[in-house]
Protein backbone atom coordinates (compact mmCIF):
# COMPACT_ATOMS: atom_id res chain seq x y z
CA UNK A 1 0.00 0.00 0.00
CA UNK A 2 1.43 3.35 -1.05
CA UNK A 3 1.18 5.92 1.73
CA UNK A 4 1.51 9.65 2.12
CA UNK A 5 3.82 10.30 5.08
CA UNK A 6 4.49 13.63 6.80
CA UNK A 7 7.79 13.36 8.65
CA UNK A 8 7.97 16.09 11.33
CA UNK A 9 11.43 16.71 12.74
CA UNK A 10 13.55 19.47 14.30
CA UNK A 11 16.73 18.28 12.54
CA UNK A 12 17.70 17.38 9.00
CA UNK A 13 21.21 16.31 8.00
CA UNK A 14 23.45 17.65 6.65
CA UNK A 15 22.18 21.17 7.41
CA UNK A 16 20.75 20.79 10.91
CA UNK A 17 22.25 18.01 13.00
CA UNK A 18 23.13 17.66 16.68
CA UNK A 19 23.12 13.87 16.85
CA UNK A 20 21.54 10.72 15.48
CA UNK A 21 18.13 12.33 14.91
CA UNK A 22 19.58 14.51 12.16
CA UNK A 23 21.05 11.47 10.43
CA UNK A 24 17.76 9.56 10.72
CA UNK A 25 15.82 12.50 9.30
CA UNK A 26 18.15 12.65 6.32
CA UNK A 27 18.23 8.90 5.61
CA UNK A 28 14.91 7.29 6.60
CA UNK A 29 12.62 9.39 4.33
CA UNK A 30 14.47 8.36 1.13
CA UNK A 31 14.38 4.73 2.27
CA UNK A 32 10.61 5.01 2.76
CA UNK A 33 10.26 6.72 -0.63
CA UNK A 34 12.14 3.79 -2.19
CA UNK A 35 9.33 1.54 -0.93
CA UNK A 36 6.85 3.55 -3.00
CA UNK A 37 5.66 6.04 -0.37
CA UNK A 38 5.28 9.79 -0.87
CA UNK A 39 7.27 11.50 1.87
CA UNK A 40 7.34 15.16 2.90
CA UNK A 41 9.75 16.25 5.63
CA UNK A 42 8.45 19.17 7.71
CA UNK A 43 11.34 21.06 9.32
CA UNK A 44 11.68 24.62 10.64
CA UNK A 45 13.45 26.97 8.24
CA UNK A 46 16.38 27.75 10.51
CA UNK A 47 18.85 30.36 9.34
CA UNK A 48 21.43 27.87 7.97
CA UNK A 49 18.86 25.72 6.20
CA UNK A 50 16.99 28.68 4.73
CA UNK A 51 20.16 30.26 3.37
CA UNK A 52 21.29 27.11 1.56
CA UNK A 53 17.96 26.16 -0.02
CA UNK A 54 17.47 29.11 -2.34
CA UNK A 55 15.42 27.08 -4.84
CA UNK A 56 12.15 26.67 -2.99
CA UNK A 57 8.52 27.07 -3.95
CA UNK A 58 6.00 28.82 -1.66
CA UNK A 59 2.90 26.65 -1.29
CA UNK A 60 0.89 28.05 1.63
CA UNK A 61 0.65 31.21 3.71
CA UNK A 62 -0.44 30.65 7.32
CA UNK A 63 -1.94 33.82 8.80
CA UNK A 64 -1.56 34.61 12.49
CA UNK A 65 -4.41 32.92 14.31
CA UNK A 66 -5.43 31.70 17.77
CA UNK A 67 -2.24 33.07 19.30
CA UNK A 68 0.07 31.43 16.73
CA UNK A 69 2.33 33.64 14.58
CA UNK A 70 2.11 34.08 10.83
CA UNK A 71 4.24 31.69 8.77
CA UNK A 72 4.74 30.36 5.27
CA UNK A 73 5.32 26.85 3.96
CA UNK A 74 7.68 26.29 1.04
CA UNK A 75 8.81 23.11 -0.68
CA UNK A 76 12.27 22.10 -1.87
CA UNK A 77 12.98 18.86 -3.70
CA UNK A 78 15.66 16.59 -2.27
CA UNK A 79 17.55 13.59 -3.67
CA UNK A 80 15.88 10.24 -3.21
CA UNK A 81 12.36 11.34 -4.06
CA UNK A 82 11.80 13.35 -0.86
CA UNK A 83 10.32 16.85 -0.60
CA UNK A 84 11.33 19.22 2.17
CA UNK A 85 8.48 21.27 3.58
CA UNK A 86 10.05 24.34 5.17
CA UNK A 87 8.21 26.08 7.99
CA UNK A 88 9.24 29.70 7.51
CA UNK A 89 8.68 31.82 10.59
CA UNK A 90 11.56 34.25 11.27
CA UNK A 91 9.94 35.26 14.57
CA UNK A 92 10.56 31.76 15.92
CA UNK A 93 13.32 30.22 13.78
CA UNK A 94 15.34 33.12 12.42
CA UNK A 95 17.76 33.49 15.33
CA UNK A 96 21.45 32.52 15.14
CA UNK A 97 22.49 29.27 16.77
CA UNK A 98 21.28 25.68 16.52
CA UNK A 99 17.81 24.18 16.76
CA UNK A 100 17.79 24.17 20.58
CA UNK A 101 20.59 26.51 21.69
CA UNK A 102 21.41 30.09 20.77
CA UNK A 103 24.77 31.33 19.55
CA UNK A 104 25.99 31.51 23.18
CA UNK A 105 25.08 27.89 23.87
CA UNK A 106 22.00 28.64 25.98
CA UNK A 107 18.47 27.33 25.44
CA UNK A 108 16.47 29.55 23.12
CA UNK A 109 14.17 31.37 25.58
CA UNK A 110 11.09 30.56 23.51
CA UNK A 111 11.77 26.86 22.81
CA UNK A 112 8.36 25.83 24.14
CA UNK A 113 6.61 28.06 21.62
CA UNK A 114 9.00 27.20 18.77
CA UNK A 115 8.37 23.48 18.97
CA UNK A 116 4.71 23.73 19.95
CA UNK A 117 4.26 25.68 16.71
CA UNK A 118 6.07 22.98 14.74
CA UNK A 119 3.70 20.43 16.31
CA UNK A 120 0.68 22.66 15.65
CA UNK A 121 1.51 22.99 11.94
CA UNK A 122 2.23 19.25 11.62
CA UNK A 123 -1.16 18.46 13.13
CA UNK A 124 -2.92 21.11 11.05
CA UNK A 125 -1.56 19.60 7.83
CA UNK A 126 -2.59 16.11 8.97
CA UNK A 127 -6.31 16.87 9.23
CA UNK A 128 -9.09 17.08 6.67
CA UNK A 129 -9.43 20.68 7.84
CA UNK A 130 -5.97 21.53 6.56
CA UNK A 131 -5.73 24.80 4.60
CA UNK A 132 -3.34 23.01 2.22
CA UNK A 133 -5.92 21.12 0.22
CA UNK A 134 -3.52 19.58 -2.26
CA UNK A 135 -1.96 17.02 0.07
CA UNK A 136 -3.06 15.20 3.24
CA UNK A 137 -0.94 12.46 4.83
CA UNK A 138 -2.00 9.02 5.95
CA UNK A 139 0.74 9.00 8.60
CA UNK A 140 2.17 11.80 10.71
CA UNK A 141 5.59 10.59 11.91
CA UNK A 142 6.75 12.70 14.86
CA UNK A 143 10.26 12.71 16.29
CA UNK A 144 11.24 13.29 19.90
CA UNK A 145 9.83 15.83 22.34
CA UNK A 146 10.09 18.64 19.82
CA UNK A 147 7.12 17.18 17.93
CA UNK A 148 5.44 15.62 20.98
CA UNK A 149 2.44 17.96 21.04
CA UNK A 150 1.43 17.03 17.46
CA UNK A 151 -0.35 13.77 18.44
CA UNK A 152 -2.09 15.69 21.23
CA UNK A 153 -3.29 18.39 18.83
CA UNK A 154 -4.54 15.64 16.49
CA UNK A 155 -6.40 14.12 19.44
CA UNK A 156 -8.16 17.45 20.04
CA UNK A 157 -9.01 17.71 16.33
CA UNK A 158 -10.56 14.23 16.32
CA UNK A 159 -12.65 15.07 19.39
CA UNK A 160 -13.89 18.06 17.41
CA UNK A 161 -14.99 15.81 14.54
CA UNK A 162 -12.01 16.05 12.19
CA UNK A 163 -10.63 13.14 10.22
CA UNK A 164 -6.88 12.96 10.69
CA UNK A 165 -3.78 11.00 9.82
CA UNK A 166 -2.59 8.32 12.21
CA UNK A 167 0.25 9.54 14.39
CA UNK A 168 3.47 7.67 15.17
CA UNK A 169 5.85 8.93 17.85
CA UNK A 170 9.53 7.96 17.68
CA UNK A 171 11.70 8.21 20.80
CA UNK A 172 15.34 8.82 19.95
CA UNK A 173 16.43 9.43 23.55
CA UNK A 174 13.97 9.30 26.44
CA UNK A 175 16.23 11.45 28.59
CA UNK A 176 15.15 14.53 26.61
CA UNK A 177 11.50 15.15 27.41
CA UNK A 178 10.72 18.76 26.55
CA UNK A 179 9.99 19.97 30.08
CA UNK A 180 8.61 23.50 30.53
CA UNK A 181 6.70 25.40 33.21
CA UNK A 182 3.13 24.14 33.38
CA UNK A 183 1.77 27.68 33.34
CA UNK A 184 2.80 27.90 29.66
CA UNK A 185 0.27 25.20 28.70
CA UNK A 186 -2.61 27.55 28.03
CA UNK A 187 -0.60 29.70 25.63
CA UNK A 188 0.32 26.54 23.72
CA UNK A 189 -3.31 25.59 23.10
CA UNK A 190 -3.58 22.93 25.82
CA UNK A 191 -7.01 23.14 27.48
CA UNK A 192 -7.17 23.02 31.31
CA UNK A 193 -8.76 19.56 31.20
CA UNK A 194 -5.53 18.15 29.74
CA UNK A 195 -3.07 19.97 31.98
CA UNK A 196 -3.23 17.33 34.74
CA UNK A 197 -1.55 13.97 35.31
CA UNK A 198 -3.78 12.31 32.68
CA UNK A 199 -2.50 14.82 30.15
CA UNK A 200 0.71 16.78 29.76
CA UNK A 201 1.64 17.22 33.44
CA UNK A 202 4.86 15.55 34.59
CA UNK A 203 6.01 16.18 38.18
CA UNK A 204 4.59 19.68 38.16
CA UNK A 205 5.88 20.54 34.70
CA UNK A 206 4.63 20.31 31.13
CA UNK A 207 6.21 17.39 29.25
CA UNK A 208 5.87 17.55 25.48
CA UNK A 209 7.21 14.02 25.13
CA UNK A 210 4.67 12.62 27.57
CA UNK A 211 1.90 14.24 25.52
CA UNK A 212 3.14 12.51 22.40
CA UNK A 213 3.42 9.11 24.09
CA UNK A 214 -0.07 9.32 25.58
CA UNK A 215 -1.94 10.44 22.47
CA UNK A 216 -0.15 8.91 19.48
CA UNK A 217 -1.46 5.83 17.69
CA UNK A 218 1.87 3.99 17.84
CA UNK A 219 5.26 4.46 19.50
CA UNK A 220 8.56 3.44 18.02
CA UNK A 221 12.05 3.68 19.39
CA UNK A 222 15.42 3.13 17.84
CA UNK A 223 16.29 -0.42 18.89
CA UNK A 224 14.43 -3.50 20.19
CA UNK A 225 16.46 -3.68 23.40
CA UNK A 226 15.86 0.00 24.18
CA UNK A 227 12.13 -0.59 23.70
CA UNK A 228 12.32 -3.11 26.55
CA UNK A 229 14.66 -1.03 28.72
CA UNK A 230 12.50 2.10 28.73
CA UNK A 231 9.63 0.13 30.26
CA UNK A 232 11.76 -0.39 33.38
CA UNK A 233 12.21 2.01 36.29
CA UNK A 234 15.99 1.99 35.77
CA UNK A 235 15.91 3.44 32.23
CA UNK A 236 12.33 4.71 31.93
CA UNK A 237 13.29 8.24 33.03
CA UNK A 238 10.06 8.52 35.01
CA UNK A 239 7.90 7.61 32.00
CA UNK A 240 8.12 3.83 32.39
CA UNK A 241 4.54 3.70 33.68
CA UNK A 242 3.22 5.42 30.54
CA UNK A 243 5.28 3.10 28.34
CA UNK A 244 4.20 0.00 30.24
CA UNK A 245 0.58 1.02 29.78
CA UNK A 246 1.13 1.44 26.04
CA UNK A 247 3.44 -1.55 25.57
CA UNK A 248 1.13 -3.07 22.96
CA UNK A 249 1.77 -0.03 20.74
CA UNK A 250 5.53 0.16 21.32
CA UNK A 251 7.93 -1.11 18.64
CA UNK A 252 11.72 -1.22 18.69
CA UNK A 253 13.25 -0.66 15.23
CA UNK A 254 17.02 -0.51 14.91
CA UNK A 255 18.32 2.56 13.09
CA UNK A 256 20.28 2.14 9.90
CA UNK A 257 23.35 3.77 8.38
CA UNK A 258 23.59 5.86 5.24
CA UNK A 259 26.00 3.60 3.35
CA UNK A 260 26.36 6.13 0.56
CA UNK A 261 28.33 8.17 3.12
CA UNK A 262 29.75 5.46 5.39
CA UNK A 263 31.42 2.99 3.06
CA UNK A 264 35.20 2.42 3.17
CA UNK A 265 35.21 1.26 -0.44
CA UNK A 266 33.95 4.65 -1.69
CA UNK A 267 34.78 7.11 1.13
CA UNK A 268 36.63 10.04 -0.44
CA UNK A 269 37.71 11.32 3.00
CA UNK A 270 40.10 8.41 3.56
CA UNK A 271 43.81 8.34 2.67
CA UNK A 272 43.14 4.94 1.09
CA UNK A 273 39.90 3.11 0.41
CA UNK A 274 39.51 -0.57 1.23
CA UNK A 275 37.18 -3.56 1.05
CA UNK A 276 36.80 -6.79 3.03
CA UNK A 277 38.91 -8.63 0.44
CA UNK A 278 41.58 -5.88 0.39
CA UNK A 279 42.13 -4.96 4.02
CA UNK A 280 45.71 -3.86 3.40
CA UNK A 281 44.23 -0.44 2.63
CA UNK A 282 43.09 -0.22 6.24
CA UNK A 283 46.72 -0.58 7.35
CA UNK A 284 47.52 2.47 5.21
CA UNK A 285 44.75 4.38 7.01
CA UNK A 286 46.14 3.30 10.40
CA UNK A 287 49.62 4.58 9.61
CA UNK A 288 48.22 7.87 8.33
CA UNK A 289 46.12 8.30 11.48
CA UNK A 290 49.09 7.62 13.74
CA UNK A 291 51.15 10.22 11.88
CA UNK A 292 48.37 12.81 11.93
CA UNK A 293 47.88 12.36 15.67
CA UNK A 294 51.56 12.29 16.61
CA UNK A 295 51.39 8.69 17.82
CA UNK A 296 54.18 6.17 17.46
CA UNK A 297 53.78 4.63 14.00
CA UNK A 298 53.56 1.03 15.15
CA UNK A 299 51.48 -1.48 13.17
CA UNK A 300 51.60 -3.89 16.14
CA UNK A 301 50.08 -1.42 18.66
CA UNK A 302 46.35 -1.87 19.32
CA UNK A 303 44.96 1.51 18.23
CA UNK A 304 41.70 2.24 20.06
CA UNK A 305 39.28 5.00 19.06
CA UNK A 306 36.52 6.98 20.70
CA UNK A 307 34.30 9.46 18.84
CA UNK A 308 31.31 11.11 20.46
CA UNK A 309 30.04 13.07 23.42
CA UNK A 310 32.44 13.00 26.37
CA UNK A 311 29.90 12.27 29.09
CA UNK A 312 29.29 9.68 31.79
CA UNK A 313 26.29 8.40 29.80
CA UNK A 314 28.76 7.38 27.09
CA UNK A 315 30.98 5.65 29.68
CA UNK A 316 33.87 8.05 29.15
CA UNK A 317 34.74 7.94 32.85
CA UNK A 318 35.24 4.19 32.42
CA UNK A 319 37.69 4.84 29.60
CA UNK A 320 39.55 7.35 31.78
CA UNK A 321 39.77 4.72 34.53
CA UNK A 322 41.17 2.22 31.98
CA UNK A 323 43.87 4.58 30.69
CA UNK A 324 46.61 3.09 32.94
CA UNK A 325 45.91 -0.34 31.43
CA UNK A 326 45.94 1.08 27.89
CA UNK A 327 49.25 2.84 28.41
CA UNK A 328 50.87 -0.11 30.25
CA UNK A 329 49.94 -2.49 27.44
CA UNK A 330 51.54 -0.29 24.80
CA UNK A 331 48.15 0.33 23.19
CA UNK A 332 47.12 3.68 21.75
CA UNK A 333 43.97 5.82 22.04
CA UNK A 334 42.57 8.52 19.73
CA UNK A 335 39.67 10.62 21.03
CA UNK A 336 37.44 13.02 19.09
CA UNK A 337 34.56 14.73 20.86
CA UNK A 338 33.47 17.21 23.46
CA UNK A 339 31.39 17.18 26.60
CA UNK A 340 31.89 17.41 30.35
CA UNK A 341 34.88 19.54 31.33
CA UNK A 342 36.32 17.13 33.97
CA UNK A 343 36.35 14.26 31.47
CA UNK A 344 37.86 16.45 28.76
CA UNK A 345 40.55 17.56 31.22
CA UNK A 346 41.36 14.01 32.30
CA UNK A 347 41.77 12.87 28.71
CA UNK A 348 43.88 15.91 27.82
CA UNK A 349 46.11 15.23 30.82
CA UNK A 350 46.66 11.67 29.60
CA UNK A 351 47.53 12.95 26.13
CA UNK A 352 50.02 15.42 27.61
CA UNK A 353 51.63 12.69 29.72
CA UNK A 354 51.73 10.10 26.93
CA UNK A 355 51.77 11.99 23.60
CA UNK A 356 53.00 8.95 21.62
CA UNK A 357 50.12 6.81 22.88
CA UNK A 358 47.17 9.13 23.53
CA UNK A 359 45.77 11.86 21.26
CA UNK A 360 42.73 13.96 22.17
CA UNK A 361 40.92 16.51 20.00
CA UNK A 362 38.13 18.35 21.83
CA UNK A 363 35.61 19.34 19.19
CA UNK A 364 34.23 17.64 16.11
CA UNK A 365 35.36 17.15 12.53
CA UNK A 366 33.49 15.04 10.00
CA UNK A 367 36.77 14.44 8.17
CA UNK A 368 38.51 13.23 11.32
CA UNK A 369 35.54 11.06 12.31
CA UNK A 370 35.82 9.14 9.04
CA UNK A 371 39.60 8.86 9.22
CA UNK A 372 39.47 7.64 12.82
CA UNK A 373 36.85 4.99 12.04
CA UNK A 374 39.00 3.77 9.14
CA UNK A 375 42.41 3.98 10.82
CA UNK A 376 41.66 2.59 14.27
CA UNK A 377 41.91 -1.10 15.09
CA UNK A 378 38.99 -1.07 17.55
CA UNK A 379 36.32 1.33 18.77
CA UNK A 380 35.29 1.98 22.41
CA UNK A 381 31.61 2.60 23.23
CA UNK A 382 30.92 1.42 26.81
CA UNK A 383 27.77 3.56 27.17
CA UNK A 384 25.71 3.17 30.33
CA UNK A 385 22.65 3.42 28.09
CA UNK A 386 22.41 3.92 24.35
CA UNK A 387 19.04 4.07 22.57
CA UNK A 388 20.65 3.00 19.31
CA UNK A 389 24.08 4.40 18.61
CA UNK A 390 25.58 4.75 15.16
CA UNK A 391 29.33 4.74 15.71
CA UNK A 392 29.37 1.05 16.58
CA UNK A 393 27.76 0.43 13.17
CA UNK A 394 30.17 2.72 11.34
CA UNK A 395 33.04 0.91 13.07
CA UNK A 396 31.93 -2.51 11.94
CA UNK A 397 31.46 -1.32 8.37
CA UNK A 398 35.03 0.04 8.49
CA UNK A 399 36.56 -3.18 9.82
CA UNK A 400 37.03 -1.70 13.30
CA UNK A 401 35.56 -4.16 15.85
CA UNK A 402 33.78 -2.28 18.65
CA UNK A 403 33.86 -2.90 22.38
CA UNK A 404 30.43 -2.03 23.77
CA UNK A 405 28.28 -2.36 26.86
CA UNK A 406 25.24 -4.62 26.44
CA UNK A 407 22.56 -1.96 26.35
CA UNK A 408 20.06 -0.62 23.81
CA UNK A 409 21.15 -0.64 20.19
CA UNK A 410 24.67 -1.69 21.16
CA UNK A 411 23.34 -5.04 22.34
CA UNK A 412 21.28 -5.36 19.15
CA UNK A 413 24.07 -4.59 16.68
CA UNK A 414 27.31 -6.12 18.06
CA UNK A 415 27.93 -9.88 18.35
CA UNK A 416 30.35 -10.88 21.11
CA UNK A 417 33.49 -12.94 20.60
CA UNK A 418 31.85 -15.82 22.44
CA UNK A 419 29.62 -16.43 19.40
CA UNK A 420 32.65 -17.71 17.49
CA UNK A 421 34.71 -16.60 14.52
CA UNK A 422 31.92 -17.17 12.02
CA UNK A 423 29.53 -14.68 13.71
CA UNK A 424 31.35 -12.39 16.14
CA UNK A 425 31.85 -8.71 15.27
CA UNK A 426 33.26 -7.28 18.51
CA UNK A 427 33.34 -7.51 22.29
CA UNK A 428 30.29 -7.00 24.49
CA UNK A 429 30.64 -6.39 28.24
CA UNK A 430 27.78 -7.03 30.66
CA UNK A 431 28.51 -4.29 33.18
CA UNK A 432 29.40 -0.61 32.81
CA UNK A 433 32.26 -0.70 35.32
CA UNK A 434 36.02 -0.06 35.04
CA UNK A 435 36.76 -3.71 35.85
CA UNK A 436 34.39 -4.97 33.15
CA UNK A 437 35.90 -2.57 30.61
CA UNK A 438 39.45 -3.72 31.36
CA UNK A 439 38.33 -7.34 31.10
CA UNK A 440 36.79 -6.52 27.72
CA UNK A 441 39.99 -4.79 26.62
CA UNK A 442 41.99 -7.85 27.55
CA UNK A 443 39.69 -10.03 25.43
CA UNK A 444 39.91 -7.51 22.60
CA UNK A 445 43.70 -7.42 22.70
CA UNK A 446 43.91 -11.22 22.75
CA UNK A 447 41.79 -11.32 19.59
CA UNK A 448 43.96 -8.60 17.98
CA UNK A 449 47.02 -10.78 18.57
CA UNK A 450 45.31 -13.66 16.76
CA UNK A 451 45.38 -12.46 13.11
CA UNK A 452 43.00 -15.08 11.65
CA UNK A 453 40.42 -14.37 14.38
CA UNK A 454 40.84 -10.60 13.97
CA UNK A 455 40.35 -10.80 10.21
CA UNK A 456 37.19 -12.82 10.82
CA UNK A 457 35.84 -10.15 13.20
CA UNK A 458 36.59 -7.45 10.66
CA UNK A 459 34.99 -9.24 7.74
CA UNK A 460 31.92 -10.24 9.77
CA UNK A 461 31.38 -6.63 10.78
CA UNK A 462 31.90 -5.29 7.27
CA UNK A 463 29.28 -7.74 6.01
CA UNK A 464 26.69 -6.58 8.58
CA UNK A 465 25.15 -4.09 6.17
CA UNK A 466 23.18 -1.84 8.53
CA UNK A 467 21.53 -0.10 5.58
CA UNK A 468 18.17 1.65 5.98
CA UNK A 469 16.22 -0.79 3.82
CA UNK A 470 15.38 -3.24 6.63
CA UNK A 471 14.53 -0.40 9.02
CA UNK A 472 12.24 1.23 6.44
CA UNK A 473 10.40 -2.05 5.93
CA UNK A 474 9.93 -2.35 9.70
CA UNK A 475 8.45 1.16 9.83
CA UNK A 476 6.24 0.27 6.89
CA UNK A 477 4.89 -2.69 8.88
CA UNK A 478 3.90 -0.26 11.66
CA UNK A 479 2.43 2.36 9.33
CA UNK A 480 0.35 0.15 7.02
CA UNK A 481 -2.30 -1.13 9.48
CA UNK A 482 -2.66 2.31 11.07
CA UNK A 483 -3.22 3.92 7.68
CA UNK A 484 -5.66 1.21 6.65
CA UNK A 485 -7.69 1.74 9.82
CA UNK A 486 -7.75 5.50 9.30
CA UNK A 487 -8.81 5.17 5.68
CA UNK A 488 -11.60 2.81 6.69
CA UNK A 489 -12.90 5.32 9.25
CA UNK A 490 -12.80 8.08 6.65
CA UNK A 491 -15.04 6.17 4.24
CA UNK A 492 -18.68 7.30 4.22
CA UNK A 493 -21.11 4.86 5.82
Amino acid sequence: MSLKILFATPEYAPWVKTGGLGDVSGALPPALAALGHEVLVLVPAYEALFADLSERTPVLALPARDGWPAAQLSTARQPGGVTLLLLECPELYGQPGGPYLDAQGRDHPHNARRFAFLSHVAALLSSDRSPWTGWQPDILHCHDWTCGLAPFYLHLARRDGATTAASVMTIHNLAFQGLFPLHEAGALGIPPAWQGVDGVEYWGQLSMLKAGLLFCDAITTVSPTYAREIRTEALGMGLHGVLQARADRLHGILNGVDTSIWNPATDALLPHRFRPDALWGKAVCKGALQRECGLAERPDALLLALVGRLTAQKGIDLVVAALPWIVAQGAQLVVLGQGDAPLQDALRAAAAAHPRQVHVHVGFSELQAHRIEAGADAFLMPSRYEPCGLNQMYSQLYGTPPLVHATGGLADSVVDLAAGADRATGVVIDDATPAALVDGLERLQAAFRDPPLWRALQRNGMASGFGWQDSARAYDAVFAPLAAARRAKAQPA
